[in-house]
């Protein structure tokens, strides 16, 4: 099959050209490089264009029949979407929709989108299913909630397929295929840390220390990021006997807390982290960790990477590489 890759040249969407072409699957990446980066595309062309700019996906569209689509694009930063979110907004609402209508012209009918657990907001019971209240409390979550919408409303009017896949919290890296985590303004929690054990700039900051937690800081699923690229592909599989549009979480069903992350790197590194108190940051929940019965059910997923210890050490694998 060919697959149109969006955002193939980030963090999980190159993670996910790798396993299609590994399955024998011609891969087209579309990115804009804005977050992403050249060297991440190993696998399949790459056509530089802007979901912002319609004339530009048709570049995407043009080297031969696409079968489906994989839409990684969106801006990402919970903090700059609530500074920001008129951006956020556009790139990440605005800019599907163009996508969307690039592919109701060329014919394609499916599509996997990736969404978040940021749709849920704040959550109500100890472990977030499907059907938990959706109340984002930021922009970012916001943005990807409106997509869910649209994609439901996309299956009534013109008969697209879709599935969300709502991440809680992507980590992990495949150092062996030199990819990995790597972003210029990096927020995320497991490269922060691999970063503050390396050395490189200042001491870690841990965003809040007085949440309802057991140690005060914020819990976490962490999923690899070579799992979430299976969830993708079964995620396929299962459009093909079921139409409309359709949504599944996708965790470990284990929450670690900030405190407890740290510590589980500094095993791995074999080295002590520095680090230091800082304020919250707006928009972050205290816990958000997911329910992935009915993906495990319904897709037949079952993740691999189910230790905090093997996530982090395959990242830190990533990072120490590229210190050198």
């Amino acid at each position: 099959m060919h697959f149109l890759v969006c955002g193939g040249a980030g963090y999980i969407g190159s993670h996910m050209a790798q396993w299609l072409a590994a399955q024998g699957h011609q891969v087209t990446v579309l990115d804009n490089l804005s977050t992403g980066h050249r060297e991440a595309v190993r696998w399949g062309e790459l056509v530089e264009a802007d979901l912002l700019d319609p004339a530009s996906l048709e570049r995407a569209f043009a080297g031969g029949r696409i079968d489906a689509v994989m839409h990684f694009c969106a801006s990402s930063l919970v903090g700059e979407s609530v500074r920001e979110p008129y951006a956020y907004y556009r790139n990440n609402v605005a800019g599907t929709l163009n996508l969307l209508e690039a592919m109701r012209r060329h014919g394609v009918e499916r599509l996997v989108f990736s969404s978040t657990a940021a749709v849920f907001g704040n959550p109500v019971s100890e472990l977030i299913d499907e059907d938990h209240p959706k109340s984002p409390i930021n922009p970012y979550g916001a943005s990807k909630l409106m997509v869910e919408r649209i994609l439901a409303d996309a299956a009534s009017a013109y008969g697209l397929r879709s599935i969300a896949l709502r991440y809680f919290n992507a980590a992990g890296a495949l150092p062996q295929h030199g990819i990995g985590e790597a972003h210029a303004c990096e927020t995320h929690l497991i490269p922060n840390v691999l970063k503050a054990a390396l050395g490189h700039g200042p001491a870690l900051k841990v965003f809040g220390e007085d949440y309802p937690t057991p140690d005060g800081t914020c819990v976490r699923d962490y999923v690899h990021v070579q799992d979430l690229a299976q969830a993708h592909a079964l995620a396929l599989d299962y459009m093909d006997t079921h139409p409309g549009a359709h949504a599944f979480n996708l965790g470990n069903g284990r929450g670690f807390s900030v405190r407890e992350v740290i510590a589980a790197a500094a095993e791995v590194a074999g080295r002590d982290i520095p680090c230091e108190a800082a304020p919250r940051r707006a928009g972050d929940p205290a816990v958000l960790v997911a329910s992935s019965v009915r993906a495990r059910r319904e897709l037949g997923w079952s993740p691999e990477w189910t230790d905090l210890h093997a996530i982090i050490e395959s990242a830190w694998g990533w990072h120490r590489d590229q210190a050198f």
